[in-house]
This record gives C-alpha cells, sequence and structure tokens, in this order.
C-alpha cells in the first residue's frame, strides 16, 4: 500500500462536479480502487468524463488534475512503491501532455520511497511550460544539484516563474547564480530584456551564500 497526497482536498472536487460528473467520478474511483490495474483505462478518459477548467476555490489547480491524482491516490493504496512508479511511468509514456502534467502532480504528493526523477527529466527536456513548472514542484528534491540548476534556468529561458520552483529558497547556490549571471549578460549583450526572475534567483544565490554570489 502507498499512500499519495491529493492535489486538492477530495470533498473539494467532488463539490466542484455536478451530478452526473460525480457519479461518474466515484465510479472511476471505486474501479481502480477495486482493480489498480485498471488506473491505465480510467486516466485518460476521466477528464471527458468528469470535466475541466479551474477548481472552485483553489488557486493554480484545475479539476481535470486534481480527479486524475485522486484515481492514482486510489490505485496506490493497492499497489508497492514500485508498481506505482511503473504505472506512473506508462501513464507519463503513453499520455498527452494534460496527462503528463498530472503523472508530475501526483508524483509531487508521492512519498520518499518513490523516485520518479527520470520522469521529471523528461518534462524539463521539453518546451511545455506547463510540464516545465509541474516537474520542478516537490518531487524535484530528488533531481541531483546539476539538473535541478538546469531546470531553473529552463524557468528562465521559457518563462515559468520561479515561484513554482520548489527549494529555491534552500538549494540555490553559487553556480546557480553564476549560470543566472551568464544568461543575464546574454540578454543585455543581445539587447534583449532580462525577465525580473532572473533577479528574483540571484537574490536567492545571495542570500543562501552571500560570500560566493557577488557579481
Amino acid at each position: 500500500m502507498t499512500e499519495i497526497r491529493p492535489l486538492a482536498h477530495p470533498d473539494a472536487v467532488r463539490a466542484a462536479l455536478d451530478d452526473a460528473a460525480r457519479e461518474r467520478h466515484d465510479a472511476l474511483t471505486a474501479e481502480v480502487a477495486a482493480d489498480p490495474s485498471r488506473l491505465g483505462r480510467t486516466f485518460p478518459s476521466s477528464a471527458r468524463l468528469t470535466g475541466r477548467g479551474p477548481l472552485p476555490g483553489v488557486e493554480g489547480v484545475l479539476v481535470e488534475d486534481a480527479v486524475r491524482v485522486g484515481l492514482v491516490r486510489a490505485a496506490a493504496r493497492g499497489l508497492d512503491a514500485d508498481a506505482l512508479l511503473a504505472e506512473l511511468r506508462e501513464l507519463y509514456r503513453y499520455g498527452d501532455s494534460d496527462e503528463k502534467r498530472a503523472v508530475l502532480h501526483a508524483l509531487a504528493g508521492a512519498p520518499d520511497g518513490i523516485d520518479g526523477s527520470d520522469v521529471l527529466l523528461d518534462a524539463l527536456r521539453t518546451n511545455d511550460t506547463r510540464l516545465v513548472g509541474a516537474a520542478l514542484g516537490p518531487h524535484s528534491d530528488r533531481l541531483d544539484d546539476d539538473a535541478w540548476r538546469q531546470g531553473v534556468l529552463k524557468c528562465l529561458f521559457t518563462g515559468v516563474p520561479v515561484a513554482a520552483v520548489t527549494g529555491l529558497a534552500s538549494r540555490a547556490d553559487h553556480e546557480l547564480a553564476a549560470m543566472a549571471q551568464r544568461y543575464r549578460r546574454e540578454r543585455e549583450a543581445a539587447g534583449r530584456d532580462v525577465p525580473p526572475d532572473v533577479q528574483v534567483v540571484l537574490d536567492a544565490c545571495a542570500a543562501a551564500t552571500p560570500q560566493q554570489t557577488e557579481s
């Protein structure tokens, strides 16, 4: 049995659905709880059956993501960590961008025994800002320092707000500062605007290692 943290409180998710969608949601949840192998079938179709769009009262969370993470939670209770990770890798591998994002959100709520860093690295190789932002959530503590720094730089390149990066204050260091400084100089040399988040990153680095990040 593996416990996954929800993306939003289950009651908030159910309250956002109309009666028909709530009935389908409950049926899907019961299906994967009874047979976790059904997750691969229910996960892709769940958004069409239950709904899409912002989850009322929960900033930054989409209904479809919350429903899919809920299905993962239901299935996870019948799986050990290795089996759950294998399921999530399959869902990510064959999913569309929305499904991939939901897998990343599910990993964000995974216990310490699950390491889906390979999935995060794949997301960080894309130019899909939704995937990049989700990849740098709580599960990014599994990334090594170099991969994590490259992820932060990817945020600067693609315009993903660095506010989405988990651990920026604790992991920022002089190497990240040097990378951000180089990026700023390249933008300035090309006569291009420097994203404000570059300074946010530099400030975080200076606060973490002030003696090493002076420019």
